[in-house]
């Protein structure tokens, strides 16, 4: 199996859709001979800001010397961008190869009579597959969506369970209440684990607790008032938090810093765990860190700004953060929402701001809003839309909208997040993600 041969795997593995439950990823990992049960590991669940969490440990494990694994989902730029290790993606022969011994494993279970595993199952089969033979030190995997019955849960304790902020997203899959979705996102929780999690809203914070009782976990939370002498730019913010003074993250978005308050914590409590980091790695670490998409901002006339906002709790801290960044600025929108996302929540919240609003989708998407359907819902709020048949389009329309002291701002479902970064790229002159060079 080549790269292209694995990759097309992964593709037709898609129409068993999504399947929430363990027996099936633990019937994989069994013929593969449970390479979960041979790595130690973080396990983060959360509604939002999980990837920005998992880059900035990772980040800060690998410059203290730790051979770091990581898997997130969704991809980006690529499929590799999933599995990592020390934040380089997986070579194409380690996919390929590894994809080979997945397959065969996940074609003999379907032949036996089994439920063939879905995509995300084989994809966190290959992940852990690939951690255990690359050695890795400590594995760091980001739970798909929920925790109690997403494929990253068959692994055992982890030595650190983060909760990043929850609130509500997946209500079908997770529940309508803050309390049924923080109940499936602490299911991660197990017995011996240590447990860290950001200050949630009452409602989640009483399950967390409970949780924690329940299975005689330590819990040590992340209190974003705690943050202090924040100075916040375009290029990066630097923040105090407790004993850590003057740390910088070269992320902005307001969010980001209560972000990294939840990693300092983290960090901590893999320490009693045996993962001492210096005060000096951890600076480097989290200095050096990197993960688009997030808020990322592409200098240049006009400035282009990409985030993953998908959800209600998500458009509410990007619009916080146009309106720190961007005063008196004009501001062109491009959006992009799946069809399971409260799209009508997300466009009241962000499209007060903008002189004009752009949409598009993933074609390739099936589950992405058509455009002209969403630009009816986006006209309620903002009179001058257009619908745009593709994302290179929106980005070609919106540099004529925003002229040359505009702003142009992308968001909504991550999977189209790497169709507008690679649109952007190449139309000042880079490709793949990267910005050429003045």
């Amino acid at each position: 199996m080549n790269y292209a041969e694995a990759l097309e795997y992964v593709e037709s593995c898609k129409k068993y859709g999504v399947v929430p439950g363990l027996s099936s990823i633990r019937r994989l990992l069994c013929r593969l001979g449970n390479p979960q049960e041979k790595l130690a590991f973080v396990h983060i669940a959360g509604t939002n800001g999980k990837g920005s969490v998992l880059a900035m440990l990772s980040g800060v494990l690998a410059r203290a010397g730790y051979r770091t694994g990581s898997f997130s989902s969704p991809e980006l730029l690529e499929h590799r961008d999933m599995f990592r290790m020390n934040g380089r993606v997986i070579a194409k022969t380690e996919f390929a190869r590894c994809m080979e011994r997945v397959s065969r494993a996940a074609e003999e279970l379907s032949g036996e009579g089994f439920p063939h595993p879905t995509a995300f199952e084989v994809d966190t089969a290959l992940a852990f597959l690939w951690f255990q033979e690359k050695k890795c030190d400590i594995a760091i995997a980001e739970a798909g969506m929920g925790g109690l019955l997403d494929s990253t849960n068959v692994i055992p304790a982890p030595l650190v369970c983060v909760l990043t902020s929850i609130s509500m997203d997946h209500m079908a899959a997770l529940g309508d209440t803050l309390e049924a979705i923080a109940a499936q996102k602490a299911g991660i929780i197990k017995p011996k684990s240590r447990v860290v999690s950001l200050r949630q809203k009452p409602e989640a914070m009483r399950v967390i607790e409970a949780a924690c009782r329940e299975r005689g976990c330590s819990l040590r939370t992340a209190d974003p008032e705690k943050l202090s002498g924040v100075r916040r730019s375009l290029k990066g913010q630097r923040f105090s938090y407790g004993e850590w003074k003057g740390l910088e993250i070269p992320f902005a978005g307001t969010w980001q810093t209560d972000n990294a308050a939840l990693a300092l914590e983290a960090l901590s409590a893999l320490s009693e765990a045996g993962f001492p980091v210096s005060e000096k790695k951890l600076r480097q670490g989290l200095s050096e860190v990197s993960w688009p998409g997030r808020f990322q901002v592409f200098p240049g006339k006009p400035l282009f700004v990409v985030d993953g906002a998908h959800n209600e709790d998500a458009a509410a801290r990007l619009v916080e953060s146009i309106r720190f960044y961007f005063t008196n600025r004009r501001i062109i929108y491009i959006i992009g929402i799946l069809k399971d996302k409260e799209a009508e929540k997300i466009v009241r919240l962000t499209c007060g701001l903008p002189a004009a609003v752009i949409t598009t989708s993933d074609s390739a998407n099936p589950r992405s809003t058509p455009p002209v359907e969403l630009a009816e819902l986006v006209r309620g709020y903002c009179e001058n839309v257009t619908a745009a048949d593709s994302p290179r389009e929106a980005v070609e329309l919106s540099r004529l909208l925003a002229g040359e002291d505009g702003v142009v701002v992308a968001f909504g479902s991550l999977s189209f997040q790497g169709k507008i970064i690679r649109a952007i790229t190449e139309s000042m002159g880079g490709s793949d993600g990267k910005r050429k060079k003045n």
